[in-house]
C-alpha cells in the first residue's frame, strides 16, 4: 500500500484517488456553490492558487473575464486543460510573487486552500465595491495526522491573523465561518497519498524516513478500524469599500 500510494500522481487538486480509502466531511457553507453563484453575477474574476482549477471548472455560468493563478508547475498544465471549457485563462506565477495585473482590475477574487494570503495585493486589484471570498485552512487542522508523522507540536494558535490582516489592507470582512470536519483515513496507502498531497500536514515528510510511523500507522488503522483527524476550515469574505 505505501509503495502503490508512493507512485501514484498526486498533480491538480483532485481527491478521487482516495475514494473507498478515506473521506473528509465537507464544510457546510459549500464553497464551490457559492463561488459559482458570485461569478455568474460578476464581469471579471480571479482565482488564485487555482490548484488544477476544479472549483472554477464547476461554474455553469462563467463571467466574460475568468482569469487563475497558480504556482506549482504541474498543476498549470492540467488547469489549463481543465478551464479550457469555462474560457478561463491560467497565468503562471511564482510563489509569493505580486500578481501580474493593473489596480482594480476584478470585481472578484477568491481562493481554496491558498497557500498564504497576499492581502495588500488582493487589495490592490479588487475593483471598489469588489470582493475577496476564500475557504482556507484553519489552525491546528489534521494535527492528529500531524503528531502521528513529527511527533508533539505545541500547541495551535486560537487567534485568527486572517480578519486583522484584510483590515490592514483596507478590506471589511463582512463573512467569517468556521468548521471542525473529521477526516477518516482506512488504510495507511490512503495516510502515505494525502501527506504527500498536502505537504503542509507534514513538512518533510518522507516515506523512507518516516517509515516507522508509518507501520505504527497501519498497525492502529488495523486494530481500530480507522484513524481518525480532525480537518479545519474558514470561510472569509472581505469587500473594498466603495
Amino acid at each position: 500500500m505505501v509503495a502503490e500510494a508512493a507512485a501514484a500522481p498526486v498533480h491538480g487538486w483532485d481527491f478521487s484517488w482516495l475514494d473507498g480509502r478515506a473521506t473528509e466531511e465537507r464544510p457546510p457553507w459549500g464553497y464551490a456553490r457559492l463561488v459559482a453563484a458570485r461569478l455568474a453575477a460578476v464581469s471579471a474574476a480571479l482565482d488564485i492558487d487555482t490548484g488544477g482549477g476544479e472549483v472554477l471548472a464547476e461554474a455553469p455560468a462563467p463571467p466574460p473575464l475568468l482569469v487563475a493563478t497558480e504556482a506549482w508547475p504541474p498543476n498549470v498544465a492540467v488547469a489549463r486543460r481543465t478551464l479550457r471549457r469555462v474560457g478561463a485563462t491560467v497565468v503562471q506565477i511564482g510563489p509569493a510573487s505580486a500578481l501580474p495585473f493593473r489596480d482594480a482590475s476584478f470585481d472578484l477574487v477568491t481562493s481554496r486552500h491558498p497557500v498564504a494570503t497576499e492581502w495588500t495585493e488582493i487589495a490592490r486589484v479588487l475593483r471598489p465595491g469588489g470582493a475577496y471570498l476564500s475557504q482556507q485552512i484553519g489552525p491546528g487542522t489534521m494535527r492528529e495526522l500531524s503528531e502521528a508523522i513529527l511527533g508533539p507540536l505545541p500547541p495551535p494558535t486560537s487567534r485568527q491573523p486572517a480578519v486583522a490582516a484584510a483590515r490592514a489592507a483596507g478590506l471589511s470582512v463582512v463573512r467569517l465561518e468556521q468548521a471542525t470536519l473529521r477526516a477518516v483515513f482506512h488504510d495507511v496507502g490512503a495516510v502515505v497519498w494525502f501527506l504527500r498531497k498536502v505537504v503542509w500536514t507534514a513538512p518533510g515528510f518522507d516515506v523512507d524516513r518516516h517509515r516507522p510511523q508509518l507501520a505504527a500507522l497501519d498497525r492502529r488503522i488495523r486494530a481500530e478500524g480507522a484513524f481518525v483527524a480532525h480537518a479545519r476550515r474558514f470561510l472569509i469574505e472581505a469587500v473594498r469599500p466603495a
